[in-house]
Parts: structure tokens; sequence; C-alpha cells
């Protein structure tokens, strides 16, 4: 792997370990945020990136992680390491039983299916309100949140180890996205998302291919919502709905489909655009608005993408 690549990554992540030490307790909070759900943006980056499906139920999966965790160990008395494994089990399960499905479809008729899958996941959980107490939703107390790590007690109310956990879990992701990228896999998917009738007719088997990307990337998904549930203490039906599909899409797209560091940038971006954009005036989604249409004028791959392809190609 090229050097500048490994020197790239790694100071995207040593970046935000030094910033926990000079920031507020409030941008600590909020990057806290960022990381745990640009883990969500990396995983949609392997489905829409790299493997060129655009998928509108991502939300579903984000949801199995985020119950999945939240009513282990609310309602089943797991620890947090055990429930988030639980929930990540959860995951492949349901996007593998859901992939089958959906991937039998294909361009606007995919689309289509993962937004009623997931829509009627959402109405699921609306449904089951006795369990998931549907908008009020779960407030996981701290005594839930408690658990033994190394033979250390450990609490996920310490916002210092929170962060230090949201880092570890982006870094792993990082890494994960980086190997899958350079593999013989991630040029398969590449090739399927530019070509899929000549990538099927060299021989390989392009159906199985695209159901690896949508498990992996449906378990990044169930993964950073089962650390959202467990991080903040809360999982409700918000967190389940279509725009938990539309945010990762947006986040992609602004930082750069088909870059490992892109999802991550277009999350800070868009979640720091709108806590300052809310400091000036109520219509925060119009600043939003505005933004995207600067970046399909001005960087029609997203910032990464764009920058990639203009000044450094060696950009992954």
């Amino acid at each position: 792997m090229n050097a500048r690549v490994i020197l790239l990554h790694a100071a995207v992540i040593l970046a935000l370990f030094g910033l926990q030490f000079v920031a507020s307790d409030y941008v600590v909070l909020t990057f806290t945020r960022i990381m745990v759900l640009a883990v969500y943006a990396l995983g949609y980056n392997i489905l829409f990136g790299y493997t060129g499906l655009l998928s509108l139920g991502h939300a579903m999966f984000f949801a199995t992680g985020l119950y999945g965790a939240a009513l282990g160990v609310t309602r089943f008395g797991l620890g947090a390491p055990e429930a988030l494994l639980v929930a990540i089990i959860l995951g492949i399960l349901v996007s593998t039983i859901i992939g089958l499905v959906a991937l039998r479809a294909s361009g606007v008729a995919f689309m289509i299916v993962t937004l009623m899958f997931s829509q009627a996941a959402f109405l699921t959980v609306l449904y089951f309100g006795d369990y998931t107490r549907g908008d009020e939703g779960i407030v996981i107390a701290d005594e839930f949140r408690r658990f033994g790590l190394f033979g250390l007690e450990a609490d996920l109310a310490n916002p210092v180890l929170r962060y230090n956990l949201a880092l570890a879990f982006l870094a792993l992701a990082i890494v994960i996205c980086l190997g899958l990228v350079r593999s013989r896999m991630g040029h398969v998917l590449i090739a399927i998302r530019e070509n899929e009738s000549r990538t099927a007719m060299l021989g390989y088997d392009v159906a199985r291919y695209k159901l690896m990307a949508f498990v992996l990337s449906g378990t990044f998904a169930a993964f950073s919502g089962a650390s959202y549930a467990l991080m903040f203490a809360y999982a409700g039906s918000t967190l389940a709905s279509i725009q938990y599909s539309i945010h990762p899409l947006l986040w992609t797209l602004l930082g750069g489909a088909a870059t490992v560091l892109g999802p991550v940038l277009g999350t800070a971006l868009m979640f720091l655009l709108v806590d300052f954009a809310s400091g000036f005036t109520s219509a925060s989604l119009l600043a939003v608005g505005v933004a995207l249409i600067l970046l399909v004028l001005f960087f029609p791959k997203g910032i990464l993408g764009t920058l990639r392809q203009r000044a450094l190609p060696w950009l992954p």
C-alpha cells in the first residue's frame, strides 16, 4: 500500500485522538457522534460508492443494531459488549435475508425495494411500541452501560471512554475499508459498478459479490446503530425513519463517493454546518441545501472525489 495513503489515514486518526485534549466538552461530544455515524457512512459507501448500488433502506440496518443493543441490555440483561456482538450478528442476518430479496432487482427497482423494506421496518418499530417505546424511544439507564473491560470497570457514560471507543471503532472501519479497496473483492466491486455485464462475462459471480457488499454494508450500519444506542443511551423510532437512509447518502456524496475518507469528511462537514447554521437561523436545513447546490456545481464528485480527480490521483 502506498506510504502516502497510510500516512494520510494515520494522520487523520491521530488528529482525532489529539482533539479531545484541546477541544471543549461540547465539541468532544459532537465529534463522538460524528465518528459513530461516520462508520455508518463508510458502510454505505461500500455499497453505493464502490459497488454502484443506491440503497434507500439502510436505516433498517442501523435500527437493527440500535434496537438489538438497546433491548439486549434493557430487556435481556446482556452486558454492553455482549449486546454489541448480538446486534452485529442480527445485522448480518437481516442484511443477508434482505439482500437475497432486494438484489433480485436493479436500478430504480432496487431503490424502491430497499425503501419499502425500510419503511416496513419503521412501521414495525412503531407497531411494537410496548417494546420499542415508539416515538418516545428507549432511554438506557446508566447501570446498563457499565461493564468489565480487562478486569477494570468501564462506564459508557464517561465521555473520555466514549470518545476513544468511537475513535477505535472508526479506525477499525477505516482499516477494513482500506483493505477492501486494495483487495481482489474491492477491484471486482468497482468492476461491477463500471460494467456489470462485462464483469459477469469475465467469469465473476456478480450476484455473490453484490450480496457480500450488501451484507458488509448492512453490518457496518448495524454496528454503528448499536454503538449509537450504547454510547448515547437512546434508541428511538426517528433513527429508523427514511431520513436516516438519506443521511449516509448525503454524507457520502458531500465527502466523495468511492473514497475511503470521503464519508468521514462528509459526516463531519454536514454536522458542523447544521450546528453552525443553527446558531444563526432556525432554517438550518436551508444552509444544507445551499451547500449541496454548491457541491453539485463545484465538486460534482464530492470534495475528496474531485480533489482526487484534479490533483491527488493516489487517494484511495
